[in-house]
């Protein structure tokens, strides 16, 4: 399909500026070139100058039938909101073929979770026979009954938790610090790991880190990662697993069991509370799911 002469020279010109006045990072331009490159390329040749208000909405509309997401539609209507102010800010144009024209509505974009079973699987998958897999049970089991970050788990100092309590101390964003219940099945996995496991990884060298690695280093995220995913290959669950996974569902369940929402928000340690309402849309999502699939008349 032919494209217009000017519209290569209009497009670089334009993430030129951007480049200047924004310092936007790489992966953001190309997605700005790439937006308006599909755009140039639906006018067939008519140049991204000439093209009317008419030709932004049925690009838009041609994207939904392609089966296109509407964040997908979204993102692509404001590289080309930006790539026309641009234009009118040059003189290159008089009138803004975007103005006026509303964004698809995104709705609620849930995250991933697991249900209780499929946690419960994915706890039990390291099993107790190695060092190793002690030390990663114990890491599931404190990252589900403490709902952290994989950046807060890895970075578990001695000094933060009070067995005798259990309790974790948390020093996260913004360096706000909360205090985090353990539960009895992670302080037994935790006790057992740094009893009887952690050891074998110290090799008698003071280390402050509670999750180690063979060679005494602290455990990383990205080893962390690996780990938790081939222990969901091994348990059996389908749906994609990360550490924040185990996040959401330690959030997802708690709210289920009836948990405050300003409570969950604390042990979550979000700033705003609206972060943390999501999780309520997770857990009706769930239970429409689980109503459709039980009721007789669902």
């Amino acid at each position: 399909m032919a494209v217009h002469p000017s519209d290569g020279p209009l497009v670089e010109g334009f993430l030129d500026s951007l480049l200047t006045e924004s310092r936007l990072r790489a992966h953001t331009l190309d997605g700005y070139g790439r937006d308006i490159a599909a755009f140039a390329r639906y006018l067939g040749g008519r140049g991204l100058a000439g093209a009317a208000r008419i030709d932004v909405t049925g690009f838009l509309a041609a994207e939904v039938l392609a089966g296109r997401r509407p964040r997908t539609g979204a993102r692509r209507l404001s590289a080309l909101r930006r790539f026309y102010r641009y234009l009118l800010a040059e003189g290159i144009l008089s009138e803004d073929p975007t103005e006026g024209i509303e964004g698809p509505r995104l709705g609620i974009n849930l995250p991933t979770t697991l249900s209780e079973d499929e946690v419960e699987r994915l706890l039990a998958a390291p099993g107790d026979a190695t060092p190793e897999a002690r030390r990663d049970r114990a890491m599931l089991e404190v990252l589900y009954a403490t709902g952290l970050r994989v950046s807060e788990l890895v970075t578990l100092r001695l000094t933060e938790i009070d067995g005798q309590a259990g309790i974790v101390r948390v020093v996260g964003k913004g360096g706000r610090e909360r205090l985090v219940p353990l539960g009895e099945a992670a302080q037994v996995a935790l006790a057992d790991y740094l009893r009887d496991a952690r050891p074998a990884f110290t090799k008698g060298a003071p280390s402050a880190a509670v999750f180690l690695t063979r060679r005494g280093a602290p455990m990383t995220r990205q080893a962390f990662w690996s780990n938790i995913k081939r222990y969901a290959v091994k348990a059996g669950v389908q749906t994609p697993v990360s550490p924040h996974t185990v996040r959401h569902a330690f959030a997802t369940h708690l709210i289920n069991h009836g948990a405050d929402l300003r409570v969950v928000q604390l042990l979550l340690g979000h700033a705003d509370l609206s972060t943390t309402q999501i999780y309520t849309h997770v857990a009706r999502e769930r239970l429409r799911a689980m109503h459709a699939r039980h009721h007789p008349r669902g």
